[in-house]
């Protein structure tokens, strides 16, 4: 579940220029190009993350 919000929760902030700004700052600190299905990507990992030790926490039984 935490895969969806996270997931949405950076659909929510691309309204707000987000994205762009993560972009340009992820450009700027490690020199490395990225778009916007990175962008998503690493929103989509951190809800992987998130899902991950909620279940070996035992939030899922």
């Amino acid at each position: 579940m935490k895969i969806i919000s996270f997931l949405f929760l950076g659909w929510i902030l691309s309204f707000f220029k987000f994205n762009t700004l993560f972009i340009q700052a992820f450009k700027e600190l490690f020199n490395k190009e990225i778009t916007n299905a990175s962008y998503y990507f690493i929103f989509f990992g951190i809800g992987c993350i998130g899902d991950i030790i909620f279940f070996f926490q035992g939030a899922y039984t």
